[in-house]
């Protein structure tokens, strides 16, 4: 169904699309902070957020945006998150937006926001405006990787993406760019995730398809278990391929929730499996339970748990933690019936530890991907949840992250 493009192409990859990224003195080390991704074509636009109730100020005004229902271009910057910052942050994020607007020939009211840093400082407006105006000089269809580079922070890359679909006779093109790899989860991360394409469709039909995603994608990724203020995921939507408007209930429809849905884990994969210090990515496999919640439950339960991580860190097949963690996930189960898996080998079974072979078992634990199955046997419902183990390195970036 997909046809593959080099991930370097990203946002700009959809036609009508450019980015540009540049170093604004924002962060510390020096590097790209600034980010600009631009339409002249009107997009329509989508987004969900953070629920965090302490929503930081870039993303109070890009709900704004999102509910006007279309945007030219989103601003976005690395190094301060701009949230608990009161009236000033608020009044800054505003500002971000008008800077890019004048520079750009569009309304503020067209300019979707992001920030990403520590939290508790104000943006510096005075380098905010020089990058800004930089950016929107270095604006070009190869930006999309220095714009990815710019929203990073403790990321070890910037998550790109991006194919085509042959949908309503046009091939329709979708690129995306993502930051993300500590603070993640629950229901996001905290993370920027920007997806553009050229498809026709309206806003509310492709905020429709974006929330329901949402919950089998971004809010599926656990790094650490901590929700952040900042969470913001956009897909602007400018319909430049000259297809015919998607119609609800069509077969384009599908083609292009199929698509998103597509791009939406492929990004989420990505941001758990760069987890600060993460030496492992986990996926964790739920089924057999009588809904989509109880498996997400335990799925998250198991993410979550601290000794289940460090254990595959440490490369221990404790098949005993991962069980621990399906019993207190408060989902109504039979230990009998359970059945835990590692690498596709059982460990556990009939209430019991299985019999296995240490040599083979070894094996799959020193793999960087493993996949951990767990049938619960109480119903038809699964669902998958991605996330990473916990390293000596995840400490020392969070102890040291402020200082």
């Amino acid at each position: 169904m997909f046809s593959e493009k080099n991930a370097a192409a990203g946002v700009t990859f959809p036609r009508g699309f450019q980015a540009a990224g540049v170093k604004a003195g924002i962060k510390k080390s020096g590097n790209l902070d600034l980010a600009l991704i631009y339409t002249e074509k009107t997009a329509n636009v989508a987004g969900v957020f953070t629920q965090n109730a302490v929503a930081a100020a870039p993303v109070i005004v890009s709900r704004e945006v999102v509910r006007t229902g279309t945007a030219h271009a989103i601003v976005a910057n690395a190094g301060c998150a701009n949230a608990c910052t009161g009236e000033v942050g608020l009044a800054n994020a505003r500002k971000m937006a008008a800077l890019a607007a004048a520079e750009l020939g569009c309304e503020a009211g067209d300019v979707l926001v992001g920030s990403t840093g520590i939290i508790g400082v104000n943006l510096p407006m005075d380098k905010l405006a020089a990058g800004i105006k930089a950016a929107a000089a270095e604006l070009s269809e190869d930006g999309s990787k220095n714009a990815g580079n710019a929203i990073i922070t403790t990321d070890t890359y910037s998550k790109a993406c991006s194919f085509a679909v042959e949908m309503g006779g046009k091939s329709v093109r979708f690129g995306a760019i993502a930051k993300g790899s500590g603070m993640i989860q629950p229901n996001m991360a905290t993370m920027l995730c920007y997806i553009t394409t050229d498809a026709n469709i309206s806003s509310s039909l492709m905020q429709k398809a974006l929330s329901e995603i949402a919950e089998v994608s971004f809010n599926m990724i656990s790094v650490d278990g901590d929700m952040s203020t900042n969470d913001t995921v956009l897909v602007l939507a400018n319909g430049a391929s000259g297809m015919a408007e998607i119609k609800a209930g069509s077969p384009e429809y599908a083609q292009f929730y199929a698509a998103l849905k597509e791009i939406c884990q492929e990004m989420s994969k990505r941001i758990a499996a760069d987890g600060e210090g993460a030496t492992k990515f986990l996926t964790i496999n739920v089924s057999g339970t009588r809904t989509f919640e109880d498996a997400k439950t335990i799925a998250m339960s198991i993410a979550k748990s601290p000794l289940v991580k460090t254990a595959f860190f440490g490369q221990d097949p404790n098949w005993g933690r991962v069980i621990c963690a399906v019993g207190y996930a408060g989902v109504p189960m039979v230990p009998e019936k359970t059945v835990i898996r590692f690498g596709g080998i059982p460990v556990y079974a009939n209430g019991l530890g299985a019999d296995f072979d240490l040599n083979e078992i070894q094996k799959v634990m020193e793999e960087h991907d493993i996949v951990v199955d767990v049938e619960m046997g109480m119903g038809d419902a699964s669902a998958t949840v991605w996330s990473c183990d916990f390293s000596y390195e995840y400490v020392k970036i969070n102890g040291e992250y402020h200082t």
